[in-house]
Order: C-alpha cells, then structure tokens, then sequence
C-alpha cells in the first residue's frame, strides 16, 4: 500500500501530464443546481469532489486543493467561493456566474422551504432526530475528503508544522482565523518554492 510521500508523487505527476477537459457550460450549470439542491452543510464540499474530480476528471486533486484553500481563506460561504473557482477554471467568468447562482438558488429556496416547515413541526420529536442524522452524514462525508486531500500534501516536517501550528492556533487558543493564515502563509509559499526549485534541480 502506497505511503503518504508516493500518494503526492503520484498525484504531482498525474498533473504535470493532465489535459483538462472541455466542459460545456450547460453541464456545468446543471450540476451546479443539482449539487446545491441536494446537499446539506459540511457535505456539500464531498460531493463537489466526488462529482468534480472522481466521476467527472474536470480538475485534478490538487486544482481542487487549490479551490478549496481559497476558497477557505477568503471571505464568504466556502462552498459558493469553491463553486466560483471551479466555474471559472473551466468555463470562464459566465461559468463562474453559473456555479454560484446554480449553488445558491436551489438551497435558497429549500431553506425557506424547511425553514416554514420547521417552524410548523420543530417541536415534533422525530424531526430532531432526522436533521441529527443529516448531521452525522455531513460531518463523515466531510471527513472523508479531507482524508483524500491529506494524502496528497506532501508531508515533510513544514507541512506537518504548519498543520499543527494552525489547528492549536485556531482551534484550541481560539485565535481569529484571518491574522493566523496571514502568518502562516509566507513560511507555506516559501516552502513549496524551495521545494519545486530542488525539485528542478534534480530534474
């Protein structure tokens, strides 16, 4: 079974050899609405992934991994900002348009939609166990791409410090994410160019 440092080799040469597909805007828009109709909180970043890069190949893991870091570190919803990356990588500014209208209206409607109906039945026992259950799908479907996207880091001792440098950061002292990144960022950049200038080098 391949280690962590193969999967990122790998995944770095099926780039470097990677021709990116033609998408027609059409299909883009419509899986866009599609996948903001039928997704729920933390999961909506599995399925973008699973429907983006596993069944469709329109990017690879790590133009994916791309998406995902800005679209994390930029203001806004994560999952509108990652579906503005993806529609302008492949269709251009009108693709980008498509994503993000085709992620938010559907869910806009079906959170008004449960939102009435909430407040109608809330107070019904078997409701709470129904959305602690879309929870608990959200939160493993979640997991599961971030397993996936972790294995094509490389992982050396920068990466591994920055992980754990900005987890103790933000998630135990509770430090605000924005200056944390802002800090982090330059050691990151710093590294990767190190990195791919040895990597040349070598070559």
């Amino acid at each position: 079974m391949p280690d962590d440092h193969d999967s990122a080799e790998n995944s770095e040469r099926r780039t470097r050899n990677y021709f990116p597909p033609t998408v027609r805007l059409r299909d883009l828009a419509a899986l866009f609405v599609r996948l903001g109709a039928s997704n729920f909180g933390g999961g909506n970043r599995a399925w973008v992934h699973r429907e983006v890069v596993e069944r469709r190949g329109w990017l690879t893991e790590e133009q994916f991994l791309s998406g995902y870091t800005i679209g994390t570190i930029l203001p806004g919803s994560n999952p509108v900002n990652l579906a503005l990356y993806i529609g302008l990588r492949l269709c251009g500014g009108i693709g980008a348009a498509c994503a993000v209208v085709g992620m938010i209206a559907p869910a806009f409607a079906l959170i008004l939609t449960s939102g009435y109906f909430y407040r109608q039945f809330g107070a019904v026992g078997p409701v709470h166990f129904i959305l602690g259950g879309i929870t608990a799908a959200a939160v493993g479907a979640s997991l599961s791409v971030s397993v996936k996207m972790a294995r094509r880091i490389p992982v050396n001792a920068v990466s591994v410090g920055l992980a754990v440098g900005s987890f103790v950061a933000v998630g135990i002292l509770r430090w605000p994410l924005i200056p944390v990144v802002l800090a982090l960022m330059p050691v990151g950049i710093a590294a990767a160019f190190l990195r791919e200038r040895k990597r040349g080098r070598d070559r």
